[in-house]
């Protein structure tokens, strides 16, 4: 385990110290509960650990055992924690210190001012030597001056009784405290439930752009620069090291993250793994021919960051999620099925988007080698927009193997080559997803999913074609005509053969007609094609 979240519950007692067992955490968090005791000492043995926030809790005792020095992220106010701040921890600021009882050391105010004090809950109490009058007995008889004979037969007249009140008003005013310290924080989780609204919290998981989890790049070399494609410089590489980070996924090419930037703007970044080998100068010749794209229906890449163990690309956020989990999440009660309508307004937008990659550059021609309905993505207004376009030459070949399960065309036996032909037979595949509902490949099965072609054709063949079809769209009247129209143009696109599989631009326009539609922006993507004559699938080998 590397990542353990615990924060906004109602936990209560002490911090097991089994923690310490979990020696590859990265990342624990068990603010705003109600965890008592001290803070275990054996934490220290996580020598991995970059972020432990402990805020908002009921803590006590001293935090000077503390001394992880792999900690990037601290933060333990809110607690009844006393004593001097151990160096280790002084490089966070004062905020990660604030509203405990008595706390003192950098980065808060010296501790030269602190003196014991064993009858005091905690054993210290704040001292001023300059302003204290000898001539006042203090409420406890250790702090008080012998140098007046007068208050040393005074604190003698003290009876029993008076020591007890004492003893017992500090410990009844230190208690009310704590209800109130306690009663404040319920009322505010409280409400933020009531209203149903997570917590909003900024200061979450960190993302670490780095080759190891453990370590920053130092030295500018080494970082490189963030290069962006519509000529403004948005933000730097610093503001997304400091943006709170949800993982979406992890996907063939790497993994996914939302950032939430300090100015409150939204990106996804995605952290590219198992990069070929080449050179910086490739690199960025071919993020500048993917960069330059820029469609209704494409993801945009805003700008991508490399350095020779860290390559980053910046898209824009897409809020609603993926084709693949409106089709397949959530098919338990409460689900909201995907409509006709959607579905073919997502089959054509796709379309459209694949068109214009492969009509995009007349030299070198492009393909997208990783069509699948993950990689639909649906931004605020609902239009499917196409991710993940320009990274199939970028991965190895041992990622290249798995990326396309289900989708694969027959000829692509070497994964590792991309073609235009190919991305029209995964595209079928897509289509036949819409159609019927079901995935062609499952991540989490341990085979390799239905083969969806093979499964459509052989229910055509035994004319029960009203079988294939998705039975969430059988409560729609009157799309029976476009429902077998849109299954024509699948199993075109899934032929075995890659000669007798139309272009896109083709497909786009047998879409069109069922819908009885023309694109928006009247593209001709055949004016963009070098050449009549020239085929469009060239098979490109990487």
């Amino acid at each position: 385990m590397k990542l353990l979240f615990l924060s906004y519950n109602n936990f209560s007692g002490s911090l097991p110290s089994s923690i310490s067992l979990l020696d590859r955490l990265w990342r624990l968090d068990v603010s705003n509960n109600f965890f008592t005791g001290q803070i275990p000492y054996s934490l220290n043995s996580l020598s991995h650990l970059l972020t432990l926030r402990l805020e908002n809790n009921v803590f006590t005792g001293t935090i000077a055992q503390l001394n992880i020095t792999s900690l990037q992220d601290f933060n333990a106010s809110g607690n009844h924690l006393t004593g001097a701040i151990p160096g280790s921890l002084s490089k966070f600021p004062a905020s990660a210190f604030a509203s405990n009882v008595v706390l003192c050391g950098n980065p808060l105010p010296s501790c030269k001012n602190i003196i014991s004090n064993p009858t005091t809950p905690g054993g210290i109490v704040n001292s001023n030597p300059v302003t204290q009058d000898p001539s006042v007995v203090p409420s406890t008889p250790s702090s008080k001056p012998e140098s007046s004979q007068n208050t040393k037969k005074s604190s003698n007249r003290l009876s029993r009784g008076a020591v007890i009140a004492i003893v017992v008003g500090d410990f009844a005013v230190l208690l009310l405290i704590a209800c109130i310290f306690i009663w404040y924080y319920w009322r505010k989780y409280s409400k933020k439930m009531v209203d149903g609204k997570p917590s909003k919290r900024l200061e979450t998981e960190k993302i670490v752009y780095s080759s190891s989890p453990y370590q920053h790049p130092s030295s500018s070399a080494e970082r490189g620069k963030l290069v962006f494609f519509e000529g403004t410089r948005q933000f730097e590489l610093e503001d997304l090291l400091r943006a709170s980070a949800e993982m979406l996924g992890k996907g063939s090419f790497g993994t996914a993250y939302k950032a939430v930037l300090e100015d409150g703007n939204v990106v996804a970044v995605k952290r590219l793994k198992e990069v070929q080998g080449s050179g910086k100068r490739d690199f960025e010749q071919h993020m500048e021919l993917v960069g330059r794209l820029r469609h209704l229906n494409l993801v945009s890449l805003k700008a991508y960051y490399y350095a020779r163990d860290e390559k980053l690309l910046v898209y824009d956020y897409m809020a609603n999620g993926s084709l693949y989990f409106l089709l397949h999440g959530n098919r338990g009660p409460g689900r909201t099925p995907l409509d006709w309508t959607t579905r073919m307004k997502i089959a054509v937008g796709a379309a459209r988007g694949l068109a214009f990659i492969h009509h995009s550059c007349k030299s070198p021609k492009l393909a997208h080698g990783n069509i699948k309905s993950s990689n639909i993505l649906l931004d605020k207004s609902g239009n499917a927009c196409i991710s993940d376009f320009g990274l199939a030459v970028l991965i190895t070949p041992a990622s290249a193997a798995s990326r396309t399960a289900g989708y694969r065309a027959p000829e692509q036996a070497d994964t590792r080559k991309i073609s235009q032909k190919a991305d029209v037979y995964s595209f079928g595949v897509l289509l036949l997803e819409l159609l019927t509902g079901k995935a062609p490949f499952h991540p989490q099965s341990l085979d390799e999913g239905i083969d969806l072609p093979k499964w459509v054709q052989s229910v055509v063949r035994e004319e029960w074609t009203a079988e294939v079809f998705d039975l969430e769209l059988m409560r729609y009247k009157n799309i029976e005509e476009e429902l077998v129209g849109m299954l024509q143009i699948a199993m075109v696109c899934v032929s075995v053969s890659p000669e007798q599989r139309p272009k896109m631009s083709h497909v786009v326009k047998m879409i069109e007609d069922i819908r009885g539609e023309q694109s928006p922006t009247h593209e001709s993507f055949d004016s963009l094609s070098q050449s009549p004559s020239v085929s469009e699938d060239t098979g490109t080998s990487h």
